[in-house]
């Protein structure tokens, strides 16, 4: 693999991996385009732990509040916060638990990253996105309910596959249990940190033939250059969550899901 090829797919990784339109979609295309064949599990762990890394500097403050209160239980000194922080974990492990058993279900379906998938899960994206223009709000964290995280939890369960955004579906699903668009964004990544670390752990065991095919210096590069353009890619969803414009990335997947159809 050449610096080229691991610097354009560290980007593609941290632009898609956070803006709703397939992470695992648009790197199957881009591995085509690019003749790369198949690119060792380890870069791909690389990769996704680079937007972990995002995920947690973004949403710290969060975390922290979390991890302080679940101590806080621990120790028996919790508060009416810190409580409140606890019935939004449990809601958080109900959900990843929902996610592991559909995904792992969906694996072993073995459907396959084909375009004759890719695409036409693009055009399933662009019409989730498309319905949450006039999603109401009102639900802060201390209104979720068991409920929110079964909800939720299938929906990222169903992210797996190829072609449906894990961010797209998963924010979608919050605007539509009507989230407040701050919360539906913030929780959409907490509930992606254990999906990811549940990922890399199962894909390590693949993960030892990487140095024979992508050299250190380049899996540094596109390390750090997947960190980069995470942040920035985050930090314009984010905006664009909060204006009520998240539903503009359906202007972009029908076509893209339409001129695939046509010319893969």
């Amino acid at each position: 693999m050449t610096y080229f090829q691991g610097i354009f797919l560290g980007v593609l990784q941290g632009v898609t991996e956070f803006l709703p339109v397939s992470s695992s979609g648009h790197l199957l295309m881009m591995r085509n385009i690019l003749g790369l064949g198949e690119v060792p599990v380890f870069f791909d762990i690389l990769l996704h732990v680079a937007t972990l890394i995002v995920v947690v500097v973004m949403f710290r403050k969060k975390i922290i509040e979390l991890l302080a209160s679940l101590y806080k239980w621990g120790v028996r000194k919790a508060d009416d916060a810190d409580k409140r922080n606890m019935k939004l974990i449990g809601i958080i492990l109900i959900c990843v638990f929902i996610t592991g058993v559909l995904g792992l279900f969906i694996q072993s379906l073995d459907l396959g990253s084909t375009p004759k998938v890719v695409f036409p899960l693009y055009l399933v994206t662009a019409v989730i996105l498309w319905m949450t223009r006039k999603a109401s709000s009102g639900k802060t964290y201390d209104n979720l309910t068991l409920t929110d995280g079964i909800i939720t939890g299938i929906a990222q369960g169903i992210g797996v596959l190829p072609g449906i955004s894990r961010s797209g579906i998963t924010i979608s699903a919050g605007l539509y249990r009507k989230m407040d668009r701050d919360v539906a964004a913030e929780y959409s990544f907490l509930i992606s940190i254990p999906a990811i670390l549940g990922a890399v752990i199962l894909d390590m065991k693949d993960a030892s033939d990487v140095l024979s095919l992508v050299s250190v210096p380049v899996l540094a590069v596109s390390f750090i250059v997947t960190i980069i353009s995470g942040f920035l890619a985050l930090s314009l969803l984010v905006r664009l969550i909060n204006s009520g414009k998240f539903y503009y990335f359906s202007f972009y997947l029908i076509p893209l899901g339409i001129l695939g159809l046509i010319f893969f």
